[in-house]
């Protein structure tokens, strides 16, 4: 192996310029202090090194090949497991060659005291960055975190799988292999959407899960699309194998106290709550949340669901100690190759990890490359060289693995975990496989895939080649692997055999904050006592414009916000709309309710009504006078002034309103119109999720709507097109079980009521608002 000081030596020289702190300039507020929601003692603090480089030339000449080979080597990496050229045009790449930087094959050199030829380098370099796994760093701005990666590297190379840990990955891996034969056998005309040819994907993921609960990770949240859900949720995460073949058969997933709202969804959309443990008197809980059709979509809602549940736990952004964000709580991302390059969503959720507000303390992504999607190759899906390559974007180091090397898989796994935790930033995986049948177990890949399939259909399986080199290594025996696949089969069998009535009560009864909420009653439409004491209002309402005193507030804001509320309120005024809701959300956090307000420039308000945030005109430093409503307030205010985006924003603020019911999530429009840049979320997720999953959200949209002048797309919210996504009945009153509320308030006193009524409740229903622009400062509203 190259020594790794020299390594090490290279790696800084070539990121010299990155060791640099880059002045960022900002003409804009910041945050002096901590507020809520952002802590500067939760980010993760990188030290950068510079170390000298030697003067010899052909030294000189070692330290660029080796640098090259860290650089490029996975480019010629044999990643594939079906051995064909997924990167034809990098076979023979020439920066490899040592005659570049003036070496010759035969040519001894000296590496710390130690000779070798520059043959024996280049097959040692050869043998780390372009085997089975290899490593990618070139976009990485930090030198530190280069070099400990390629450390990291080469220390888990250098480890060896003990025996236990085949055997248990030879378990895994077969054990799936039966169940997607099982299905094929029982239900042959069943789109199932199995693992086969991506197994080792288990492998990682039971990693991933081990290695973080090893490190003090209380709770994981797992999004991931259809390619080996059910696998995933059988042989890792404990779901009753009777309740999917049931559904299989056509009986519900819920039982009966759910009928009157659930509809249910397809099979490879079953989610599930599990606490596992990898060490004694640990509980790891881990949620895979429930995922709609559209691929990616639940990535932000994943991600956004573990924010909420670090919010729960005081993590990170939420402690009470200095502790760095995502101590406690992580998120896994599984995708597709070709969705991960082709879905708007993957960008703005790479774009969001490490913003305020958003910052989760990194996601590993584990992209289940296929090689194919659907029928599209890759150099027809894709315009970069690797579907990875889109996490260049926020200089994302990837890991490269062949899919049929369950050993490298492993180490993949535990090299991406302790980056994360490390550093608190993106990893991806590209995890190499191939698809053993179609999109679908009833399609014909051969019809566009003929060589691919050609290759597959004449292979062996990945569990079964493990399997046999196992056997053959004397690690494992026939019988035991025989053992495995009676036990499991006779499992499914008895499954199968299992007609009981569904007796899993939907996650709303059980131990979970949703512990205390209902099921809507599909009866009657209730009706809630949304008042507050007046004194406890005019007391918000004057706390709700107090600002230190040394902060200078813009003259405007002071005379026609701040100075303008106290006069209502010494009057028992009018009370406007921005007054209104700052209203409802102090009575609410004095309540104990947490409530988060995102959009794009909520803070101000798109109109320059609402000004929850105030910036200083000296110093840019920001207050937020509702967080200091008393000295021991136990719920806050967290304004989110978010990132341009629509689809990956309102999927993260759903994903944090389904966390927990008492908190009070509202996303904002800028217009109204603008809504439609999230249509996936609204369909999929806000107007569904409930019916499909038994999945309540509180989440309150607002959407400014009117036509005031602004042009054709400033004016409308499209009120109709959410009336048509709702299922209220045509011919009788709606009931609580209505799927959503479409609301157009004309008062702010009706605004309110609405506010309050979603946290007052017992049970959460989502919220659309068609809010106001002129009637914003319109007396008589």
């Amino acid at each position: 192996m190259p020594c790794p000081a020299l390594i090490k030596s290279v790696s800084t020289m070539c990121y010299a310029k990155c060791a640099k702190h880059v002045a960022v300039f900002t003409r804009g507020y910041r945050y002096r202090e901590d507020v809520h929601g952002y802590k500067q003692a939760a980010n993760v603090v990188n030290n950068e090194t510079i170390s000298s480089t030697s003067n010899d030339p052909t030294m000189q000449g070692v330290e660029r090949l080796i640098e090259q080979y860290e650089r490029h080597g996975h480019r010629i990496g044999k990643l594939n497991p079906l051995k064909l050229p997924h990167l034809p045009e990098l076979e023979r790449f020439a920066l490899l060659d040592p005659s570049l930087y003036g070496l010759e094959l035969q040519q001894d050199i000296s590496i710390q005291g130690e000779t070798k030829t520059v043959e024996t380098l280049v097959g040692e370099l050869s043998e780390k960055f372009c085997g089975n796994i290899t490593l990618e760093t070139d976009s990485m701005t930090s030198a530190s975190e280069k070099q400990w990666l390629l450390d990291q590297f080469s220390l888990v190379q250098s480890e060896e799988t003990s025996q236990d840990q085949k055997r248990r990955m030879a378990e895994l891996m077969v054990k799936s292999q039966v169940l997607d034969n099982f299905l094929a056998t029982k239900f042959p005309t069943l789109k199932r959407y199995g693992g086969e040819g991506a197994e080792s994907m288990l492998v990682f993921v039971e990693e991933y899960l081990r290695s973080s609960s090893l490190d003090g990770v209380e709770d994981v949240v797992i999004g991931m699309p259809h390619r080996g859900r059910n696998n995933l949720l059988v042989g890792l995460l404990n779901y009753p194998v009777e309740v999917m073949i049931q559904k299989i058969k056509g009986s519900p997933e819920f039982p009966d106290e759910a009928m009157p709202i659930a509809t249910g969804d397809v099979l490879s959309h079953l989610s599930m709550s599990t606490d596992l443990v990898f060490e004694e008197g640990k509980n790891l809980h881990v949620n895979l949340i429930p995922n709609p059709s559209h691929l990616e979509a639940e990535n932000t809602v994943a991600q956004g669901r573990c924010r909420g549940r670090q919010q729960t736990i005081k993590d990170g952004d939420y402690s009470t100690e200095d502790t760095t964000r995502g101590s406690k709580a992580t998120c896994l991302l599984l995708h597709g190759d070709a969705s991960f390059t082709g879905q708007g969503i993957v960008m703005e959720g790479l774009n969001m990890s490490r913003l305020p507000h958003f910052d989760i303390g990194g996601t590993v992504h584990l992209i289940v490359n296929n090689q194919v999607g659907f029928t599209t190759p890759p150099n027809k899906g894709r315009s970069s060289l690797y579907t990875s390559d889109i996490g260049k974007m926020i200089g994302c180091p990837v890991i490269h693995v062949n899919g049929a090397e369950p050993e490298q898989v492993l180490r993949a796994a535990k090299l991406a975990v302790a980056y994360r935790q490390k550093y608190r930033k993106e990893i991806i995986i590209d995890l190499l496989c191939f698809r053993r049948w179609g999109h679908n177990e009833l399609d014909d890949p051969t019809m566009t895939q003929p060589l691919m399939y050609d290759v597959i259909n004449n292979r062996h399986s990945i569990p079964d080649e493990y399997a046999g080199k196992l056997k053959e290594n004397k690690i494992l025996s026939e019988n035991e692997i025989e053992s495995w696949k009676t036990e499991e089969q006779s499992r499914l069998n008895d499954s199968f055999s299992d007609n009981r009535p569904i007796s899993e009560k939907s996650y709303l009864s059980n131990k979970s904050p949703w512990g205390k909420m209902k099921i809507p009653s599909d009866k009657k439409v209730t009706t809630w006592d949304t008042g507050c004491d007046a004194d406890v209002l005019r007391y918000v309402g004057a706390k709700s414009v107090a600002v230190p005193e040394q902060m200078k507030t813009h003259n405007r804001i002071q005379k026609s916000h701040s100075d303008s509320r106290i006069t209502k309120l010494k009057s028992d005024g009018l009370v406007d709309w921005a007054l209104a809701e700052t209203l409802a959300f102090g009575s609410l956090i004095h309540q104990g309710y947490n409530i988060r307000l995102c959009g794009q420039d909520v803070g101000r308000g798109t109109f320059g009504h609402r000004h929850a945030m105030m910036v200083c005109q000296e110093s840019g430093a920001v207050d937020i006078p509702l967080n200091k409503l008393s000295p021991d307030q136990n719920a806050h205010l967290e304004l989110v002034n978010s990132l341009l985006s629509e689809e990956g924003v309102l999927g993260f603020e759903y994903g944090m309103s389904v966390e927990h019911p008492d908190r009070l999530v509202i996303w904002e429009s800028q217009f109204g119109d603008f809504f439609n840049g999230a249509q996936i979320i609204f369909d999929t997720f806000i107007s569904s999720g409930e019916a499909k999953w038994m999945q309540q959200s509180g989440l309150v949209v607002l959407l400014p709507h009117g036509y005031d002048g602004a042009g054709p797309e400033h004016s409308s919210c499209r009120i109709e097109r959410f009336l048509q996504n709702t299922n209220s009945s045509e011919d009788v009153v709606d009931s609580d079980a209505v799927n959503m509320s479409v609301c157009h308030p004309t008062t702010s006193a009706q605004y309110f009521h609405l506010l309050r009524r979603q946290m007052i409740r017992d049970f959460r229903k989502p919220l659309i608002v068609a809010s106001p622009k002129i009637l914003l400062r319109l007396p008589v509203s």
